[in-house]
């Protein structure tokens, strides 16, 4: 009997414990969520460059230059502003020649499939939050010195992460981090760390985004500049 009762009285215990969290996630949620939204809606009145350097091995290979703004379909559309690249020099021959533009080629082709995995990311989706949180992927983990985090795994692939630093305060993201994966979770690491800043009307946007591909030794960085308010 007296186990029993000690079973129920630490059964509702551990009910009364965790009532409290599932109810302050859920707040955070919605909280992100919202905040999102808002974000999304008034960044939609502006536009501003895009500045991407990608590096391989600690050497910078490419600089582009993008207008951004966001589109009809709520997707962000660029438009191409730096120089046109500049032409290869030819030298070697036609076997070396054909060696470079092919690493090229596929240098190319991973970039790109690198920043389409950025896109899936930054700027965060209200949807897949709330898919993940539904599908109970959610949890809240203290930060020392700083506000909690908001960490949610399966956001975008199996076994991804996805972590906020929200400011409940304010209502705004302060930073996130990523860990995903291109192709193989073990042998195609990819790390992302987001940094958000204000404009003076306080949309909160993405500042800056730093990518590292540890297989192939690349990187890729972005800064956001100019905004301004876009014409109709």
């Amino acid at each position: 009997m007296l186990l029993r009762s000690a079973a129920i009285l630490l059964s509702l215990a551990l009910t009364a414990f965790q009532a409290p969290d599932k109810a302050a996630l859920q707040q955070r949620v919605a909280a992100l969520k919202e905040s999102v939204a808002a974000n999304k809606a008034k960044l939609a009145q502006y536009q501003w460059t895009e500045t991407t350097t990608i590096l391989l091995k600690g050497e910078v290979k490419k600089t582009d230059q993008d207008l951004c703004r966001y589109g009809p379909d709520g997707k962000v559309q660029k438009t191409p502003t730096g120089p046109p690249p500049a032409p290869p020099q030819q030298s070697g021959g036609r076997m070396k020649a054909r060696i470079v533009e092919k690493k090229k080629e596929e240098f190319q082709d991973y970039g790109a499939r690198l920043k389409s995995l950025i896109g899936e990311y930054v700027p965060p989706d209200r949807d897949k939050i709330q898919a993940a949180f539904q599908a109970g992927n959610a949890a809240l983990t203290p930060t020392a010195g700083g506000p909690t985090s908001l960490v949610f795994t399966n956001y975008y692939k199996p076994g991804d992460k996805l972590t906020f630093a929200f400011d409940t305060a304010t209502k705004k993201i302060r930073d996130i981090t990523v860990n995903s994966y291109l192709d193989d979770p073990k042998t195609d690491i990819v790390t992302l760390t987001v940094n958000f800043a204000s404009l003076p009307d306080g949309t909160n946007y993405t500042a800056s985004t730093d990518l590292k591909a540890e297989s192939k030794n690349m990187e890729i960085k972005t800064q956001n500049s100019n905004y301004q308010k876009a014409a109709p």
